[in-house]
């Protein structure tokens, strides 16, 4: 496993939120950080952690018990909160012009931001990445530092949880040249921040709308397809991709079920040797979060499932099955993710994990 030269003091700010509580169950006793801070809104700042939740823990373990008696700050109070750490993860509710501009606040307060949150996506100077998939993104840190006036901060920001579960298997056949995809994701309830306790409306339901999820799921892995140029990171244009989005009454895992053609049609044998081959720069790095295998392929017709299969390699794991001639498509199959792990708060400590092993992350003492 790589090592970094020196572990890094880092500051949770959203910490309160479900996000918030998956990035402290992943980041104690973490070999490359250790989380010294955490913040949230006003109305938390000042009570310790375990008092601010006030029995609001959603997670089925533990609350880490380092965390319990650490007093929550305000994440609005930037140079008190930036001070004596050497980056930020960002998870925090809130509209995303002020997301935006509490990010910016903070990278220009030379403290790196790590974002779970939508808001800078689609900036072209902004890496957004899954990083088996897309690591070369970090070379466009410089031109976002000149932008901001920066030596050290800039933010880094983990695409949408949804196209996780697709985007993935799709990657390692772009050499195919894919020209049409449509997907349906079915997905968890924890991607919404909620528990069954919380939304009893989603039991036994489905629910066939996820504001701006549709739109998220069919751009975003464009960008993760990108170009780095001189300009910043130019979207591909192809292949276009179709999605719809629903919301279905499970705990965590986000399925999708999709459809592909291509103007290169490999066999399905290719396809699979693909997937079952594909690396990233994680899984040769070693990195403490990266899965051992990224892409687990099922034989078995009715697998992968979600309770089954969404926490394979600690929830890091990718999971495809069924692929299958398609009779308007060149083929189709379906895919699994862990929304919450390597969609949300696991992503985003994977890609700090790489940036601090790149050396785009470092300890300022």
């Amino acid at each position: 496993m790589y090592a970094i030269p020196k572990k890094l003091k880092v500051g949770v700010i959203g910490a309160t939120g479900m996000v918030g509580q998956r990035f402290l169950s992943l980041l104690a006793d973490h070999p490359y950080f250790d989380v010294i801070k955490l913040a949230a809104s006003a109305r938390s700042a000042g009570k310790s952690y375990e008092t601010a939740l006030d029995g609001r823990w959603k997670l089925s373990e533990q609350m880490p018990a380092q965390f319990k008696d650490m007093i929550v700050e305000n994440a609005a109070d930037v140079a008190d909160f930036s001070k004596d750490i050497d980056f930020v993860f960002c998870a925090v509710d809130m509209k995303a012009d002020e997301t935006v501009a509490l990010e910016t606040a903070y990278a220009k307060a030379e403290c790196p931001v790590v974002s779970n949150n939508k808001a800078c996506r689609w900036m072209a100077d902004v890496p957004m990445m899954i990083p088996e998939l897309n690591p070369e993104h970090m070379d466009v840190i410089p031109l976002q530092r000149k932008r901001l006036g920066t030596n050290y901060g800039f933010v880094a920001a983990k695409p949408n949880c949804s196209i996780q579960s697709y985007v993935p298997m799709l990657t390692p056949l772009l050499k195919y040249r894919p020209t049409k995809v449509a997907v349906t994701t079915y997905q968890a309830i924890s991607g919404a921040g909620k528990t069954f306790a919380e939304w009893p409306e989603m039991i036994d339901n489905v629910i066939p709308y996820i504001g701006g999820e549709e739109e998220k799921s069919e751009m975003e892995p464009l960008k993760i397809w990108g170009k780095l140029t001189d300009g910043g990171i130019i979207t591909a244009k192809e292949p276009i991709i179709s999605a719809q989005c629903i919301r279905v009454p499970v705990t965590d895992g986000h399925m999708a079920a999709v459809f592909v053609s291509f103007e290169e049609k490999p066999a399905a044998e290719q396809i699979i040797s693909e997937w079952k081959n594909f690396e990233g720069e994680p899984q040769r790095l070693g990195l403490p979060n990266a899965p051992e295998q990224f892409i687990t392929y099922f034989d078995e017709p009715d697998r992968p499932q979600t309770k089954l299969d969404r926490d394979i390699y600690r929830g890091m794991g990718i999971t495809a099955g069924r692929l299958r001639p398609d009779t308007i498509f060149d083929y189709k199959f379906i895919g699994i993710s862990h929304n919450t792990l390597r969609g949300a708060a696991g992503g985003a400590v994977e890609t700090a994990e790489l940036l601090a092993a790149k050396g785009w992350l470092r300890s300022k003492s």
